[in-house]
């Protein structure tokens, strides 16, 4: 199957010298001069390869493959580099680009990138047809199985699964790129880089580990009757450096006089927690905009709820949700992070608050930002030390 490629690129010479040569080598080839006009050809013909240059005028090489990443992930996008453009190159890669090569282009590198793009277009067709094979064979068992509900939540768990290790591991992919670029350019930035990317992704399997773990587990909360404003002061404590590193204000607004409350202090910590972390990425979300001089700001807050023992509210002004979205936020698996996240955090939050008999609601409208709310029982320790 002939591949097609779009280069672009707003040399004319460049694009007439590689067309040629790109044709010769049995490729169907578009040229665009700006990443505009590279836009319109792309959504036209939907091509399996895109060749860019970094640096071009208006919208530069790496906007344009974001752009492209947003519409169409496993598109294959090359970048084209000067000798001086390595840190933008690096850049690219971390933006999910398939590779990088340099000006003046050479023969062999070109057709070894292209090479590594086709491999990867044609791993990813496999993968995609073992997967819906994979599907399809889960789906036909569960219909067969008497207790089909239950395998049914287990077919969505392995696939849910499988999405969020494939995401996970296409980044430890990245990082031992960068590292490997180091290796051939003997740079240590590059190892340096390559390797927290490595080390980041690792991480994230580990927590997606223990997430299941946590959600598999059948338990009764380790209720402990304490100030309930600690498990939030902590969470602010630990979230500040990553609010500041991301342009968030995170405040909070604890009640000092809410007496004191029989809940799983680590319990609580985890799902403020995540409902935290998940604001602060709501305010950085590259579609989310603050408009009027608005910064983006988080806050948690503590309060009295009459009938509750205690509620929490987490407040950010951030990109928000619609209905459709607001509908599957508590499903298996279900995200709105793309590759960055797992889906695991709401799940087992929700679990943690439904151990504690409490209930978690949101209230959220799009572009204007979202407040999720826990609120917890009044609960007094058993004999038995768990509290009812």
């Amino acid at each position: 199957m002939v591949q097609r490629i779009l280069l672009v690129d707003d040399e004319e010479g460049i694009r007439k010298v590689l067309g040629i040569s790109l044709a010769d080598g049995g490729y169907e080839v578009s040229t665009a001069e700006n990443a505009e006009e590279a836009l319109d050809i792309f959504h036209k013909e939907q091509p399996a390869i895109v060749l860019t240059d970094i640096k071009m005028p208006g919208m530069d090489g790496i906007e344009l493959l974001k752009e492209i990443k947003t519409v169409s992930p496993d598109t294959e996008v090359i970048m084209i580099t000067g000798h001086g453009d390595m840190e933008l190159a690096i850049q690219s890669l971390k933006s999910d680009a398939t590779d990088f090569i340099t000006k003046p282009i050479d023969d062999d590198t070109l057709e070894i990138a292209l090479k590594r793009a086709t491999e990867k277009i044609f791993l990813k067709s496999k993968l995609r047809e073992y997967t819906e094979n994979l599907e399809k064979l889960v789906e036909e068992k569960t219909e067969q199985l008497v207790q089909a509900e239950r395998w049914a939540a287990v077919g969505q768990t392995v696939a849910g699964l499988a999405h969020a290790v494939k995401n996970i591991t296409g980044g430890i992919t990245g990082g031992m790129f960068v590292l490997e670029k180091g290796i051939e350019l003997e740079k240590k930035q590059y190892l340096y880089q390559g390797w927290d990317m490595v080390k980041t992704d690792v991480a994230r399997i580990k927590n997606v580990a223990l997430d299941l773990l946590n959600y598999a587990k059948e338990r009764e909360p380790d209720l402990k009757k304490c100030d309930p404003n600690r498990p939030a002061r902590e969470v602010v404590d630990l979230m500040l450096p990553r609010a500041k590193v991301c342009g968030v204000l995170l405040e909070k607004d604890l009640d000092p006089a809410i007496p004191k409350v029989w809940l799983d202090p680590e319990g609580i910590h985890r799902c403020l927690l995540n409902l935290v972390t998940n604001a602060i990425d709501a305010c950085t979300d590259i579609e989310c905009s603050h408009g009027g001089g608005e910064s983006a700001k988080v806050i948690l807050q503590s309060l009295k709820a009459e009938g509750w023992a205690v509620e929490y509210r987490v407040i950010d002004n951030g990109c928000g949700m619609n209905t459709e979205t607001g509908a599957k936020i508590f499903q298996r698996f279900f995200t709105t992070k793309g590759s960055k996240g797992t889906g695991l955090g709401l799940m087992l939050t929700k679990k943690i608050i439904n151990e504690h008999g409490g209930l978690i609601d949101f209230e959220s409208e799009k572009d204007k930002g979202t407040t999720f709310i826990i609120r917890l029982p009044e609960r007094r320790r058993s004999a038995g030390g768990k509290g009812k």
